[in-house]
């Protein structure tokens, strides 16, 4: 396993990133290569593409305003 060491964070970020770590009950270390594994297997060029054929599909529909169904089920 390779080891990696990043400088100069602002510490702003890694209170944040400590306080994510707490929520998901991981240590720093466990949080940051959760994210980094997570941020590697995103391949953009993949996901840039289903994003437009997902406009494509619906780029014909019209869409409601949900505005009023939400109001609606408030009112419940």
């Amino acid at each position: 396993m390779a080891n990696v060491l990043i400088r100069d964070l602002d510490d702003k970020i890694v209170k944040r990133l400590k306080q994510r770590a707490v929520r998901n009950d991981r240590s720093l270390q466990a949080e940051l290569k959760a994210i980094i594994e997570r941020a590697a297997l995103v391949n953009l060029v993949d996901a840039r593409e289903l994003a437009a054929r997902i406009r494509r599909e619906l780029g014909d529909r019209t869409h409601s305003d949900s505005t009023e169904l939400i109001a609606e089920d408030r009112r419940r």
